[in-house]
């Protein structure tokens, strides 16, 4: 995992829903920035998704949020990036939705699953690389954000998140043939 404190890497990824390309530089300094590793055809994306589209508006204009795909589309074509901006319009994603077709941008985050989320404060330092919540495809508790609202809420609010975080869990990225996560 990236350890906590870790500057965000830089990334400059085509958005599918513009075709413009985002940049970590495009976000605020001075907000905190959310980047999710998401895709369109695992179980767990599907699951929160609809909670990620609501966690997009509501902390719309506070904190810089973005969305990447890694998957190998050979392995996963439901991820292809025409999918992405289905996926994007279907649940009305409020966020630029990028495709990191080298998997370059996954590799430099340490990105293992999808979902998976890295929270920077507003220095662009890690603060949070945990879980969404504790829900799960049929576990039965429902989809809240919890532990990343709280995180998300402890850095608008000017305080330390804690330290304490659950890994993400879901469907491990694809990699395309040869080249693993080389981590």
């Amino acid at each position: 995992m990236l350890p906590l404190g870790t500057p965000a890497p830089a990334f400059a990824l085509p958005d599918v829903t513009t075709g413009k390309t985002v940049r970590l530089g495009d976000f605020l300094i001075g907000q905190p920035l959310l980047v999710m590793f998401l895709c369109r055809h695992c179980p767990y994306v599907k699951h929160v998704q609809a909670g990620l589209a609501q966690l997009g508006r509501d902390y719309a204009g506070r904190v810089g949020i973005v969305a990447i795909s890694s998957n190998d589309i050979t392995a996963q074509p439901e991820d292809a990036p025409a999918s992405l901006r289905e996926q994007a319009a279907g649940q009305g994603f409020t966020f630029p939705y990028c495709y990191d077709e080298s998997q370059e941008v996954a590799r430099a985050y340490r990105a293992a699953c999808t979902p998976d989320f890295f929270l920077f404060d507003t220095g662009r330092k890690l603060a949070y690389r945990g879980q969404m919540d504790d829900s799960r495809p049929q576990n039965g508790r429902p989809v809240t954000g919890r532990d990343l609202r709280a995180a998300l809420d402890a850095l608008l609010a000017g305080q330390s998140v804690n330290p304490d975080q659950i890994p993400s869990l879901g469907c491990n990225i694809k990699w395309t043939a040869g080249r693993g996560s080389q981590l």
